[in-house]
């Protein structure tokens, strides 16, 4: 038997029984909890000087192995508008977006699926980049860090 849930919320979390009536051994039941997790963004900054290199991980508590397996994708934003840079697929290689003129030759996906930017700008302060890792199409999680650029 399986239980099949459709627009599972968090509300849907608890225990779960499945009961069922056997002849001539009676009735058989089974328990589960579900624990159903909202989506998880893990928010971080970093300060880096200008001209210097700027590696970003993914997603700071997941080794690279453990996100080789998964597609995930790097975007940056600012005043509420994200720009793809780079999607990965497991197995392949990265595919770079040339929509910024910004960042086209100045970021670099790292074995371990950091984002490296270099050379870092003064126009990199404030920007957010943000890193998607899709585990399933409804559990995706995501970890966001905003630079802070200083001077010489």
């Amino acid at each position: 038997w399986a239980l099949h849930l459709k627009n599972v919320t968090v509300s849907l979390s608890g225990q779960y029984e499945c009961s069922f009536a056997t002849y001539p051994y009676g009735t058989k039941a089974a328990k589960i909890q579900l624990i159903v997790k909202a989506e998880e963004e893990q928010h971080y900054v970093k300060e880096v000087r200008i001209n210097q290199t700027l590696e970003i991980p993914c997603l700071e508590d997941t080794t690279s192995e453990n996100l080789s397996s998964y597609p995930l994708k790097w975007l940056v934003g600012e005043n509420g508008r994200k720009e793809e840079l780079v999607t990965k697929e497991p197995s392949c290689p990265a595919v770079y977006r040339n929509g910024s003129t910004l960042y086209r030759q100045r970021v670099h996906l790292a074995l371990n699926n950091a984002l490296k930017i270099f050379p870092t700008k003064i126009t990199d302060d404030g920007r957010v980049f943000s890193c998607h890792v899709v585990y399933h199409p409804e559990r995706v999680q995501k970890s966001s860090t905003t630079v802070r650029v200083f001077g010489k």
